[in-house]
C-alpha cells in the first residue's frame, strides 16, 4: 500500500493536482482487499525489486454494447523507469483480461496537455474519443444534488 499511495501522489503531482489526493493506505487496502473487490491493481516490479509502476482499474459497462469492459483509472510508471516496457506490460495485462473475459473495451482518460502519454497510447493502437467531454458533480454540488427535494417535478403526485 505505501508504494501504491506514493505512486498515486507522484501521478497527482505530475498532473498538477497533488492537493486533490485524499486516499490513505487504509482506504486503499480496504478497497483493494475487500471480500468483493470492485477495484483492482497491478504492480510492475523493476529488476531490483522496487515498484516501477501500477495500473488501477475497475469493471465498467456499456449499455450500447450490452457488455462489460475495463476502465483504467490510473496508469503510472516512475519517470526514472520509463522506457523499460512497464507501461506496455501493464496495459497488455489488462488487454489479456479483456480478451479472456470477452470484454470489448479497455478505456481511460488522458489529460489534453499530456502529449507524451498520448503518443505512447497511439503507438499501442489506442485512439482518443472525439466529441465526448467528461462531466463531474462533486463537493457542494453533489451534496445539493443528493438532498431529498420532495416529489419529482413531473406534475404527478406520488402515491400516499
Amino acid at each position: 500500500m505505501p508504494a501504491i499511495l506514493r505512486l498515486i501522489r507522484d501521478l497527482a503531482e505530475y498532473e498538477r493536482a497533488a492537493d486533490e489526493v485524499h486516499a490513505t493506505e487504509e482506504l486503499l487496502h480496504a478497497t483493494l482487499f475487500d471480500p468483493d473487490p470492485r477495484v483492482h491493481a497491478h504492480i510492475a516490479e523493476h529488476t531490483d525489486g522496487s515498484v516501477a509502476g501500477f495500473a488501477l482499474w475497475f469493471v465498467n459497462f456499456s449499455t450500447w454494447l450490452g457488455r462489460h469492459g475495463i476502465y483504467l483509472e490510473d496508469l503510472y510508471v516512475r519517470p526514472d523507469l520509463r522506457g523499460f516496457g512497464y507501461g506496455r506490460a501493464l496495459l497488455s495485462e489488462l488487454a489479456v483480461i479483456c480478451v479472456e473475459r470477452g470484454y470489448p473495451r479497455l478505456q481511460w482518460w488522458v489529460l489534453d496537455w499530456n502529449e507524451s502519454a498520448q503518443g505512447f497510447y497511439r503507438q499501442l493502437g489506442a485512439r482518443p474519443m472525439a466529441e465526448w467531454t467528461v462531466w463531474r458533480v462533486a463537493g457542494e454540488a453533489l451534496d445539493r444534488l443528493g438532498r431529498p427535494t420532495g416529489p419529482p417535478a413531473t406534475g404527478s403526485q406520488p402515491p400516499k
